[in-house]
C-alpha cells in the first residue's frame, strides 16, 4: 500500500484518491476482461484503507463492492486472490446476502488445493458464515486446526476464537484438536503467504506474500500455532478454573519450567498471565502457580523472564522472600545493552517500590547509573524508583538530577516525576522546603493540563498532611491562579483557598488573589471566586473582615453572569441570618447526599406530597471527613507513574446511601409497587442463599416500606443448555410471623446467556407500627426446559422443578439506617426521651472485636469515634448511631463490654431512643 506525500495532500492528490464515490466509480475494472490484476490490487487497497480509517459504506455500496470483488475468485494471480480474501472478509460486515460465496470459499479450503489460498479462505468463512452453519462447516475446520502447515492451523484457530462468542456448543468440541495443536513438538514451522503470524489472537491476518513470487514457504521455528492454540483452549475452559488450572500445570514444565511443551515466548507470556488470574481467583494455588513463575524467571526468553518476574511483583500480599528471584533477574536487565529490557524492568520495579521500597532498594546502584541513560523515559522511571527508595541524605542531590532534565522529556513522564516527589515528601516531611520549590517551579514551566494537575495535587498533599509549608505553598498557588490558562484548576485551587485561607494566621492576604478572579476570569471561575470570598466572611460574620468580604460580594451582584449573582445573593443573605448558618459551619455531619436526593425525588414525583412539608428527621447523616471520602477522585498516588497491567482496575464498591439510591430508583419501576409509597430501607448488600458453585445462584435483598416488606431475589442460571421459565420463590414464614403475603412476581424466562432475573416476594406488615422479625423457608420453583442445538430455541415442553434454598431472616438490623451523629451531645439531647439498659453474658465470644462486629451486624448501626476497634483486650466501650425508617426516630447504643478468659464477654447495653418501639427493637435484638 502506497501513501500519498505530503505535497500531494497539500494539492488534494489524496482527498481525491481516497473518496469514496471515486472509489465506488471504479469498481468497474472488476467487469473488465481481461482483469488487469495490478489495478484491482489497487482499488482493493484503497477499499480496504477506507474501511480501517473509519469510511462508511451503506448496504447498497458494501454489497455491490462485495459482489464485484467475489467475481475475481477465478482469477490465477496469488496477490490478487489474497486481497480478494481481505476485502470481502471487511465487506461482509455489512453487505447483504453474502452467504452465497460460501460454495466459492469452501473450494478454497479443500486439502487439494493450493496452500496459500487455504489460510484465507479459513479466516474469510469465519466472517461470513451463519452462526448455524458452524456445525455444517465443522469437519473442515477440526482438520485445518491439526494441519501441518502453521499457516492454516493457526488461521482456523484464530478464526475459531472469533466464532466461540456466537457458536460456543459446536467451537467446545475442537478442544481436542485444540490441545493437539498446543501440544505438537515439530521442531520446523512453515509460513507460507497469508500466514497468521501476528503477535495476537485477534489480528486480522493480513497477506505476507510477495506479488510475484507467489508462495515461498519460509523456514522459522517460532511456533505461533502454539499461541493461537493456547488462547482458544482457555477461552473454551475459562468459566472451569480447575480444568484451567490443571492446563497451566500440564503445559507449565514443572518448577524448572524446562520441561514445557510451549516453545513459543508469546504462548508462555500467556500461560504466565493466565497463572496470574488463578492465583488472584484462588488463593489456594499460589505456591503451585509460585513454583512455577519462578521456574519461567530461568527460561532462555527475555520475553518469559520479564513477564515471570512482573506477575510476581504484582501478586497480592507477596513477601520480601518472595520478591527475591525476581528482582535478581530484573536487576541483570538493567546493565541489558537493550533499551526495551532496561525500560521494563525499570517500570516493573517504579511500580514495586510502591509497596516495597526496601527489597527494590537493592538495585539502587544500578538505577543511579541509569539516570544519565540516552533513553530519558528509562531515565524517568530510574529517578522515579530512586525517590521512592532513597533515604532522606540522598534527596538534594536526585532534586538537582531531576531539574537537569525535566525540560527533555514528555508531560507523560513529567507527571511520573512529580507523583514521586509527592510520595517523597509525604516520606520526608523535613525536605519540604526543597520539594516544594521544585514544584513551585515546574508549575510555571510549559505544560498540558495532566502535568499541572498533577503538580497541584502534590501540592494540596503538602498543605494537607505537612503544616509548616502550608502558607508557602498558599501562596504559590496564589500565583499560579494569577496566570492559569485551565479553568478547573482555578476553581479547585479556589475552593481550597476558600477551605484553608480562613484558619491562616493572616486571612487578607489571600483575598486580593481570590478577587482578582472576579474582575478578570471567565464566569465558572468567577463563580468560584465568590463561593471562596464568602468562606472567609461566614468564619468571621462579626469581625471587620467579615464587613470587607461584604462589600466585596454587593460588587458582584452586578456581574453579567447569573450563577456568580445567585452565588453573591445567597451568601449576603446568610451574613444576614448568623444563626440560620452557624450549625452548619461548625456542625461535623451533613446529610448523606445520596439518600437526600433519592428522598427529593421521591418527594417532588409524588403531588399529593406537596401538601406537607419535606421531612429530613429519618435522613441518614454521615460525617464531614466521609463526605469528602466519597466525593473525591480515586486518589492518583499509588497509581500515576504505575504501568497498566492486565488486570482490569476495580472500581470502589458502591456506598451505603449510594445502593439505598439505586434499589429505590429500581423499585419504582416495578408497578405493583408503586402504591406502597417510598422504600424506607433495603439491605446494604444482597444475602446468598446458595453456594457459589452450585447450577443456580440465588442471593436476597429486603426492602422495608411503610406498611409493607419486599424481597428481592436475584437469580442466575448457570447451566448453559437450559432455560428456565416462570422462576419464582415460594417463602414460607414462621407461624405468628405477623406478615401476610401480597403476590408474586416471577421471572417470564431465564437463560445462561441473560443478566440475573428478580423475583419479587411482597408481604403486608398486619400491625405498621411494630417491627415484626420472622426466619423463612425458601424454595426456588420453574420449569425447566432443554435447548434444541440446531436452533438454539428451547423444547416446547419442560418439567416442573424446585430447588431447596437457605433460609432468610427478616432481623432488627432491616429497619435501622446507618447514621453519623456527634454521639457525647446527642447522648445529652436524649436524655429525656426513651432510655433502656440491659446486660448479656457472651460466654462464645473469644474477644472484645468479636463481640463489637458481632452486635454491628445483628444491628446495622453506624460505629462512632474509631470505637469498632478496641484499644484493650478487657475494657472497651462501642459506640453506635441509627435512624428507624418510618418515623421510628434516632437511637443511640452505648455497649460496655469487658472480657475474661474465663466468662468470656460481659455487655452493658444501653439504649436511648426517642422512640419506645425502637429502643425495645434494639434490646430484642441484642436479646435475642
Amino acid at each position: 500500500m502506497s501513501f500519498a506525500t505530503k505535497k500531494d495532500e497539500e494539492s488534494g492528490l489524496s482527498t481525491y484518491y481516497n473518496n469514496k464515490t471515486t472509489v465506488i466509480q471504479e469498481a468497474r475494472v472488476f467487469n473488465e476482461s481481461p482483469i488487469s490484476p495490478r489495478k484491482c490490487r489497487a482499488l482493493l487497497t484503497r477499499i480496504v484503507y477506507l474501511l480501517y480509517v473509519g469510511e462508511t459504506f451503506n448496504t447498497q455500496e458494501a454489497t455491490t463492492l462485495f459482489f464485484g470483488t467475489t467475481k475475481l475468485f477465478q482469477h490465477k494471480d496469488s496477490a490478487l486472490r489474497q486481497m480478494v480474501y481481505l476485502a470481502i472478509k471487511e465487506l461482509a460486515m455489512t453487505a447483504e446476502d453474502v452467504i452465497m460465496v460460501t460454495a466459492s470459499i469452501m473450494k478454497d479450503m479443500q486439502p487439494n488445493s493450493e496452500v496459500i489460498y487455504r489460510p484465507n479462505a479459513i479466516r474469510a468463512l469465519a466472517r461470513i458464515i451463519d452462526p448455524s452453519m458452524a456445525q455444517g462447516v465443522e469437519r473442515f475446520f477440526k482438520a485445518a486446526i491439526v494441519d501441518k502447515n502453521p499457516s492454516i492451523s493457526s488461521a482456523a484457530l484464530v478464526s475459531a476464537y472469533h466464532l466461540f462468542p456466537n457458536a460456543k456448543d459446536v467451537v467446545k468440541r475442537w478442544v481436542n484438536e485444540a490441545q493437539e495443536a498446543v501440544s505438537s513438538k515439530s521442531s520446523s514451522s512453515f509460513f507460507g503467504a497469508g500466514s497468521s503470524g501476528s503477535g495476537y489472537l485477534g489480528g486480522w491476518g493480513g497477506s505476507s506474500s510477495s506479488a510475484n513470487t507467489g508462495y515461498q514457504p519460509i523456514p522459522s521455528t517460532s511456533h505461533i500455532t502454539q499461541y493461537h492454540s493456547l488462547g482458544l483452549l482457555y477461552l473454551i475452559r475459562q468459566q472451569d478454573r480447575m480444568a484451567v488450572t490443571k492446563m497451566i500445570q500440564q503445559l507449565g514444565g514443572g518448577k524448572s519450567g524446562a520441561g514445557t511443551t510451549l516453545k513459543n515466548p508469546m504462548a508462555l507470556c500467556m500461560l504466565i498471565r493466565y497463572a496470574a488470574k488463578v492465583m488472584e481467583e484462588d488463593p489456594n494455588v499460589q505456591r503451585q502457580m509460585l513454583d512455577l513463575l519462578e521456574g519461567w524467571l530461568r527460561h532462555k526468553s527475555d520475553m518469559v523472564n520479564l513477564e515471570a518476574a512482573r506477575v510476581i511483583c504484582e501478586m497480592k500480599n507477596v513477601t520480601p522472600a518472595q520478591l527475591t528471584r525476581s528482582i535478581a533477574v530484573l536487576q541483570l536487565f538493567l546493565s541489558s545493552p537493550k533499551s526495551t529490557l532496561k525500560f521494563a524492568a525499570t517500570r516493573t520495579l517504579a511500580a514495586l517500590a510502591v509497596s516495597h521500597p526496601s527489597s527494590v532498594a537493592a538495585c539502587n546502584i544500578d538505577l543511579e547509573n541509569l539516570i544519565s541513560d540516552p533513553n530519558r523515559s528509562v531515565a524517568t522511571y530510574a529517578i522515579t524508583t530512586l525517590l521512592k527508595t532513597g533515604n532522606e541524605a540522598s534527596v538534594d542531590r536526585l532534586m538537582k538530577q531531576i531539574s537537569g532534565f525535566m525540560s527533555e522529556i514528555s508531560d507523560e513522564f513529567k507527571v511520573i516525576i512529580v507523583d514521586a516527589i509527592r510520595s517523597l515528601c509525604l516520606k520526608f516531611p523535613a525536605k519540604h522546603e526543597s520539594m516544594l520549590a521544585f514544584l513551585s517551579g515546574v508549575l510555571r514551566d510549559e505544560g498540558g493540563y495532566d502535568f499541572k494537575r498533577a503538580v497541584v495535587e502534590a501540592m494540596f498533599d503538602m498543605i494537607k498532611f505537612i503544616g509548616e509549608c502550608k502558607e508557602q505553598a498558599l501562596s504559590h498557588l496564589c500565583e499560579f491562579i494569577e496566570d492559569c490558562e485551565f479553568t478547573k484548576l482555578s476553581v479547585r485551587i479556589l475552593h481550597l483557598l476558600g477551605v484553608e485561607g480562613p484558619k491562616a494566621p493572616n486571612p487578607t492576604k489571600y483575598i486580593r488573589f481570590i478577587y482578582n478572579r472576579v474582575v478578570l476570569e471567565n464566569a465558572t471561575v468567577r463563580a468560584a471566586a465568590v463561593a471562596s470570598l464568602a468562606k472567609f466572611g461566614l468564619n468571621n460574620i462579626d469581625a471587620k473582615l467579615g464587613k470587607s468580604i461584604n462589600v466585596l460580594l454587593n460588587r458582584c451582584l452586578d456581574d453579567v453572569d447569573d450563577e456568580v449573582r445567585d452565588r453573591a445573593a445567597l451568601y449576603l443573605k446568610v451574613y444576614e441570618e448568623p444563626p440560620l448558618v452557624q450549625p452548619y459551619i461548625k456542625e461535623e455531619t451533613i446529610y448523606s447526599l445520596s439518600a437526600l436526593e433519592s428522598k427529593l425525588v421521591s418527594y417532588i414525583s409524588d403531588p399529593d406530597s406537596f401538601d406537607q412539608p419535606f421531612d429530613t428527621s429519618d435522613l441518614p447523616k454521615i460525617s464531614r471527613a466521609q463526605a469528602a471520602k466519597d466525593a473525591a477522585r480515586p486518589s492518583t498516588l499509588e497509581t500515576i507513574g504505575v504501568p497498566s497491567t492486565s488486570k482490569a482496575a476495580t472500581p470502589p464498591p458502591p456506598s451505603a446511601a449510594e445502593t439505598q439510591s439505586s434499589y429505590a430508583q429500581q423499585l419504582a419501576e416495578v408497578p405493583e409497587l408503586a402504591s406502597y409509597g417510598p422504600v424506607l430501607n433495603s439491605s446494604a448488600k444482597p444475602s446468598p442463599l446458595t453456594e457459589s458453585e452450585t447450577e443456580y445462584l440465588v442471593s436476597v435483598v429486603k426492602h422495608v416500606f411503610k406498611e409493607h416488606i419486599v424481597f428481592q431475589f436475584n437469580v442466575s442460571n448457570t447451566i448453559s443448555d437450559t432455560v428456565l421459565e416462570q422462576v419464582s420463590v415460594i417463602m414460607q414464614p414462621q407461624a405468628d410471623s405477623g406478615l401476610t403475603e401480597d403476590f408474586i412476581i416471577p421471572i417470564p424466562t431465564l437463560t445462561s446467556a441473560s443478566s440475573p432475573g428478580i423475583v419479587y416476594v411482597s408481604f403486608t406488615r398486619d400491625t405498621p407500627e411494630e417491627y415484626a422479625q420472622a426466619s423463612f423457608q425458601c424454595i426456588l420453583k420453574f420449569v425447566s426446559k432443554e435447548l434444541d442445538p440446531s436452533t438454539g430455541e428451547p423444547e416446547e415442553e419442560g418439567y416442573e422443578d424446585e430447588y431447596q434454598l437457605e433460609d432468610t431472616e427478616l432481623a432488627a438490623g432491616d429497619y435501622i439506617i446507618p447514621s453519623y451523629v456527634t454521639f457525647a451531645s446527642e447522648w445529652d439531647r436524649l436524655r429525656s426521651g426513651v432510655s433502656l439498659t440491659e446486660t448479656f453474658s457472651l460466654p462464645a465470644m473469644e474477644s472484645l472485636k468479636a463481640a463489637c462486629n458481632s452486635v454491628i451486624e445483628i444491628l446495622n448501626m453506624q460505629p462512632l469515634g474509631g470505637t469498632e476497634e478496641p484499644q484493650t483486650p478487657t475494657v472497651h466501650t462501642l459506640q453506635l448511631s441509627g435512624l428507624i425508617g418510618g418515623g421510628g426516630g434516632k437511637v443511640l447504643v452505648r455497649c460496655r463490654m469487658t472480657h475474661s478468659k474465663a466468662q468470656g464477654v460481659t455487655l452493658e447495653v444501653g439504649v436511648r431512643a426517642e422512640q419506645q418501639a425502637a429502643a425495645d427493637l434494639v434490646i430484642a435484638a441484642i436479646g435475642g
